[in-house]
């Protein structure tokens, strides 16, 4: 079965409307996304692994958010999210199935030193944009 397209905002759990300013997005990072973003996006890319948010930040951190008054992620750890939010959306765009998606980016490939894309997206901003134009490729006839 076919999925639709899943925006960065919805893969966090965040309600921005279709006539949100551009920068609605980055404001919100900034500012501080909800520590329920972080469950959200990790239900969807990795449903059942509860010791993945732990890859994301750190167990004793999350805890500290998460007793927290505002129970907000610093803006390094909302980019962090987003960032393999992206990544899994434009997945999700191309596999049409969150499991075909996942499959993906749990394999090691060849095209990345033979690590996963899914390490080389929570690694470093530009190992994501290396999975991006990989996906890119595969999504445009470049082969992967």
């Amino acid at each position: 079965m076919a999925t639709q397209f899943q925006s960065v905002e919805a893969l966090l759990g965040l309600e921005v409307g279709i006539n949100a300013p551009r920068l609605a997005l980055p404001s919100l990072i900034e500012s501080g996304l909800p520590v329920a973003a972080l469950d959200h996006l990790a239900d969807s890319v990795v449903p059942g692994d509860a010791r993945f948010k732990f890859r994301l930040i750190p167990k004793a951190t999350l805890e500290r958010r998460r007793k927290s008054a505002s129970k907000r992620l610093t803006s390094e750890e909302g980019d962090r999210l987003a960032r393999l939010a992206k990544v899994f959306s434009f997945a999700l765009d191309i596999y049409k199935e969150p499991e075909r998606a996942r499959e993906f980016l749990g394999r090691p490939h060849p095209m990345l030193d033979g690590k996963a894309p899914l390490d080389v997206t929570l690694a470093t901003g530009p190992g994501a944009d290396l999975v991006i134009n990989l996906l890119g490729r595969a999504a445009y006839g470049g082969g992967v």
